[in-house]
């Protein structure tokens, strides 16, 4: 259950640089195979640092910029508590340690690549990952009965893309430009004046 927005002023935010890399690499160190359900769960639940609407906002940005997803809202996040510093200690908490644990699993992997209770290992893990998008989409929908379209036209949106990317295997940038620039499009019309 998400506790009730607080106003922005009295929000709790990141106390300094430091607190920011802390806890980007504790949510990067808890996201194996998909950590925007974890990041979710921590910055808008349990550390309140935004609220649901801001992170779907956020996201939506972090999804259309190049690079990982996560690593574009770890800065936008930084940047907005602390500029610059922020940025970098965001970004650096987000990609240091997973990266020597990268390293590390790579070097096992290297030796056990052949095995076959590692492709079987591997493949309980997608199940997993599968599972926690699912989960924090679901979660997420909810805020959507407040978006400018509505639920149906934002629903419609969603299984149109979902079809798309399922059954008809359009990529990832089309889908962005044709779909996206759509749902944009329909709601700049609405909230124009």
């Amino acid at each position: 259950m998400v506790p009730d927005p607080l106003p922005p002023d009295t929000r709790p935010r990141p106390r300094n640089p430091a607190d920011l890399f802390w806890s980007f690499t504790w949510l990067a160190l808890q996201g194996f195979g998909g950590v925007v359900a974890v990041v979710q769960r921590e910055l808008v639940e349990k550390k309140r640092w935004m609220t649901n609407e801001e992170f779907l906002e956020d996201w939506a940005v972090a999804q259309v910029m190049p690079g990982p997803n996560v690593v574009n809202l770890s800065i936008m996040i930084g940047d907005r508590h602390f500029g610059l510093r922020g940025a970098f200690a965001a970004l650096a908490g987000m990609l240091s340690f997973p990266l020597a644990i990268a390293l590390a699993v790579a070097l096992v992997y290297a030796q056990w690549a052949t095995h076959p209770a590692m492709a079987g290992a591997l493949r309980g893990m997608g199940a997993v990952a599968a599972g926690l998008i699912g989960g924090m989409g679901l979660k997420l929908a909810a805020a959507l009965r407040t978006h400018p379209l509505g639920p149906v036209p934002c629903a419609v949106i969603a299984a149109v893309a979902f079809a798309a990317i399922v059954w008809l295997r359009v990529p990832l940038y089309g889908l962005l430009l044709v779909v996206g620039g759509a749902a944009c499009v329909l709601t700049w019309r609405k909230l124009a004046p």
